[in-house]
């Protein structure tokens, strides 16, 4: 599966419309159209996963700069980053988060005496 991002497109254009687009120069498996989340309108930018290579480069050669409406296409291979590991946790990650002791002490309040 290789990730492209589009961008640019109207936002009045739904994921059926961007499909049939795309899907001339390739196979689109799955689109992912970013809305706000509040207002579910568009941003104007989307992502999605072509089937094979040679079809989302076919895509960007076609698709990449080409006018629609008062906009501009712009269509990228969304190149991988390798995932980085996350940092090892200690023994009791809830110790992490105590004061050291001689800071605690200090921050005390003195008792009352009867």
């Amino acid at each position: 599966m290789i990730k492209l991002f589009v961008g640019g497109f109207p936002l009045d254009m739904t994921e059926l419309d961007l499909v049939k687009m795309i899907n001339l120069h390739g196979e689109v498996s799955t689109i992912k159209i970013v809305r706000d989340k509040k207002t579910r309108i568009c941003k104007g930018y989307a992502f999605l996963e072509m089937k094979d290579r040679a079809g989302a480069e076919n895509a960007v050669n076609a698709l990449d700069g080409t006018p629609i409406g008062d906009r501009t296409l712009n269509v990228k291979i969304n190149e991988e980053t390798a995932i980085r590991p996350a940092p090892p946790k200690k023994a009791f990650g809830f110790n992490s988060f105590k004061k050291p002791a001689a800071e605690a002490v200090r921050n005390k309040r003195p008792r009352r005496t009867i």
